[in-house]
């Protein structure tokens, strides 16, 4: 579909409007994401869920057969899945202008928050009721990632190729490996078992492999000096080629930010995944909070930008392509592969993570009382971390904790 040719549900297409109904639909668009993504919270699927219940059943933007195949596409290419569904919509709905419109609308507000908690933070991270805060929500943390790795994982392991994948990206992952040629190669190797036999030409399959092939010579070169240049182009290279949830973000930042360069300390890794979650929207934001860490508020707008610019460019460029791509058996194979070595990586990263959240008996109960949570009754992760904000507190003001 084009926005020259056909409408959305019947309606005109935008370029078939006039000029001040082309700006009604924008002013529509940034309502609509601003909104949602101000009250996004509980992860790409909640906020998926928020989006059909909007713009399917309340607005009737789309059908919810076309709202799939956005969806689908988005697991196709690198990125945050829901941030990239918020960008299809903008194209859809209003061109490249609502494709602009649309992804920063969604993106801005936990852009906003977490910019605040990391200056916060900065400043008040030695002050002991921070520490006691952060100590309890460490531990739900770890639930809420485990959580994430046992749903995905069970849809990623489809296959003995895909369950032989994840098992060799754990080992890779703890034999030290890069996690971009851990993807890139277990992502090849499962889409050629799976298509041996097969004579499908790989051209619809070029297109989203050939991004991710483009950073293999990028990640070579470590970054020796900490300036907003520097974290911009970081978080470029991970929008670059980061796939699956943005939990798997948490491996590329442990192995390159915490062991590799020495930027971060691990401890200073978790309290930004554990302020991630107080904010609403996508994970990726968390390259705010770090980038402000690196390099004060020009880290925390480069972070932002290159973490999130691939999204905007591959989904601009892709969209056109959609049915193409979700039919091309070469680029299903590729993802499998790719979904489950993340798995694999998530994996890892949780066992690195827990080691450094599970400090004493108190912490892990709240990690076990948590996973119970999350698992059994499904509770919202932002209660969680709220929750575990406050164990943490009551702790030290008990003298639990020193």
């Amino acid at each position: 579909m084009t926005q020259e040719t056909e409408g959305i549900q019947g309606e005109p297409s935008y370029n078939a409007l006039t000029r001040s109904q082309q700006q009604q639909r924008l002013i529509e668009l940034a309502r609509v994401f601003l909104r949602l993504g101000t009250i996004a919270f509980g992860g790409p699927a909640a906020h998926i869920a928020m989006m059909d219940n909007e713009l399917v059943n309340r607005r009737q933007w789309m059908s919810r057969e076309k709202l799939l195949d956005l969806l689908g596409v988005t697991n196709l290419i690198p990125g945050p899945n829901s941030t990239e569904l918020a960008i299809h919509i903008g194209y859809e709905r209003g061109g490249w202008r609502g494709l602009l419109i649309a992804g920063s609308c969604f993106i801005l507000p936990a852009m906003l928050i977490v910019w605040t908690l990391a200056a916060i933070y900065d400043r008040y991270q030695t002050v002991p009721q921070v520490e006691w805060l952060l100590y309890g929500i460490k531990p739900v943390i770890i639930a809420i990632v485990l959580q994430a790795v046992w749903n995905l994982g069970k849809k990623a392991a489809k296959d003995l190729p895909t369950i032989i994948a994840g098992v060799a990206a754990i080992a890779a992952y703890f034999a030290g490996l890069n996690e971009i040629l851990v993807l890139i190669l277990l992502g090849i190797a499962v889409m050629l078992v799976k298509n041996w036999h097969r004579g499908h030409t790989t051209g619809a399959f070029l297109l989203p492999f050939s991004g991710v092939l483009a950073q293999v010579g990028s990640t070579a070169a470590a970054v020796t000096s900490v300036s907003w240049v520097s974290v911009f182009l970081f978080f470029l290279k991970i929008g670059c080629v980061l796939y699956g949830s943005g939990y798997v973000l948490l491996a590329f930042l442990q192995r390159d930010l915490v062991e590799r360069n020495h930027w971060l300390t691990s401890q200073q890794l978790l309290d930004a995944v554990a302020i991630g979650q107080f904010t609403p929207g996508p994970v990726f934001t968390t390259a705010t909070f770090i980038g402000y860490l690196l390099a004060g508020n020009a880290g925390a707008i480069a972070g932002t930008i290159g973490i999130f610019l691939p999204a905007f460019v591959l989904v601009w460029v892709v969209n056109p392509w959609v049915s193409k791509l979700r039919q091309s058996p070469w680029a299903s194979g590729f993802l499998d592969g790719v979904n489950a070595a993340s798995m694999g990586l998530m994996a890892g990263v949780t066992y690195t993570l827990g080691r450094a959240a599970l400090v004493d008996w108190l912490t892990i109960i709240v990690a076990i009382v948590s996973a119970i949570a999350v698992f059994r009754f499904k509770i919202n992760s932002a209660w969680l971390v709220l929750a575990g904000g406050a164990i943490g507190l009551g702790s030290h003001i008990l003298g639990f904790i020193g």
